[in-house]
This record gives C-alpha cells, structure tokens and sequence, in this order.
C-alpha cells in the first residue's frame, strides 16, 4: 500500500468531467497538489455521503491550490451520471482496469454487496513532486475520512 512519503504511482485512467477523456495523473502535478479520494463504488449511500462532503469542502479545497478527484472502479458514463446527480463540481476517474487501485494496494471485495476487485475507501494527497504528502485508508469501507484534516494536508502539500 502507498504511504505518506512515497513516490505516487502515476494513474492512467479515464476521467468522467461531463465528457469522457484520458488522464494521466503526471500532467495534474504542476496544477498543485492532488487529493486522489478512491471510493468503492458510486450511487451506494457511503460512496455518495463522501463525495457529497468533498463537494462541501471543494471551495476549501480550491483555497489550498489543490484539485479534488474521486477514483473507482466503475465506469465513466456511470460516473458521469453519479456526478450530474450529486452535482459535483470535480471530475471523477474510472480505473475499470484496475491499475490504480492495485498500484496503490487498495483492491478488495465486498461479497455482500456483489463488489469484487473494487477500491477501498482511502484518500491521498499528492504534492507536486508526484510525493504522498498524506495518506488515509478506511479499516472499513463505510467509514469516511476526517474532511477538516484532509484540507489541512492539501493546505501543507
């Protein structure tokens, strides 16, 4: 698993900004640091509770020079669909593949609810250096992170 003070592993994904591009992570880092939050999966009430809360603290996020980006394993269109709903005002990224989550150690399965090989909920803050200036990784997939602390590692990266 990646941890504060490592080398981020770059993401080649595709990112869901209303339309449906490539990303690569690499070409964000000049822009400021870069709160990379994984999340299992959209539409499920933890996954919308906390990109709901992100959303909140977004103007916060944009004080600290940082861009906000949420990762999972679903696809753009679904993700696209999941940010008109919420109506969120930061661009979501889909690793189908699932490089990302397994480069950054964060693949798990929640049978119960049918999810297999999905991100666990976890939040990074990459400076512009490509560093992990802060790491957080859900103990379990409902819980969510401490926002408050999340905007003070993207203020500090």
């Amino acid at each position: 698993m990646v941890s504060t003070g490592e080398s981020a592993p770059n993401i080649s994904a595709t990112v869901a900004n209303g339309e449906v591009e490539a990303f690569e992570l690499d070409d964000h880092l000049d822009d400021g640091p870069v709160v990379l939050a994984f999340f299992p999966g959209a539409f499920t009430p933890p996954c919308s509770n906390e990109m709901v809360a992100l959303q909140d603290h977004l103007g916060d996020f944009h004080d600290a020079g940082a861009t906000v980006l949420g990762l999972s394993a679903d696809s753009a269109f679904s993700l696209n669909a999941f940010r008109e709903e919420h109506d969120l005002g930061f661009s979501l990224l889909s690793d189908m593949d699932r490089d990302a989550i397994q480069d950054y150690g964060l693949e798990i399965d929640i049978e119960e609810l049918g999810l297999l090989g999905v991100a666990n909920r976890a939040v990074f803050v990459v400076d512009d250096e490509g560093d992990v200036a802060y790491d957080w990784v859900a103990d379990d997939p409902t819980n969510e992170p401490d926002y408050a602390e999340l905007v003070e590692a993207a203020e500090s990266a």
